[in-house]
């Protein structure tokens, strides 16, 4: 079982750029309501495809350089990463299905 692991700007480019696997950064906030939806279906995609996938969790706030490259303009926020790309972004709370959808074509 994996779990989703907490990062900030300064392992941004070792844990998600450098990574061998893709990796879901989920950006969040604390004062943020639909984010606390969002964190037990960001947890069950962690035990679900953490064999085939990396979390990650950022907090926005004390992050800047990461939203600000990223263009990260509310939360939450998802983007997928492979070989340092982005794959693909979504803004706002989405159900398990859609990100399911969301990360199943990018995953062997």
């Amino acid at each position: 079982m994996s779990s989703v692991i907490t990062i900030s700007d300064t392992e941004f480019e070792a844990e998600v750029l450098q990574a061998t696997q893709p990796v879901l950064v989920y950006f969040w906030a604390s004062w943020c309501g639909p984010c606390r939806l969002m964190t037990s279906v960001v947890n069950g995609m962690a035990t679900t495809y953490g064999d085939r996938l990396k979390i990650v969790k950022m907090e926005v706030d004390p992050n800047p350089a990461a939203v600000a490259t990223y263009k990260i303009e509310g939360v939450p926020a998802f983007r997928l990463f492979k070989t340092g790309e982005v794959l693909e972004s979504t803004e706002g709370a989405i159900s398990k299905q859609k990100l399911e959808g969301f990360l199943s074509p990018h995953l062997a």
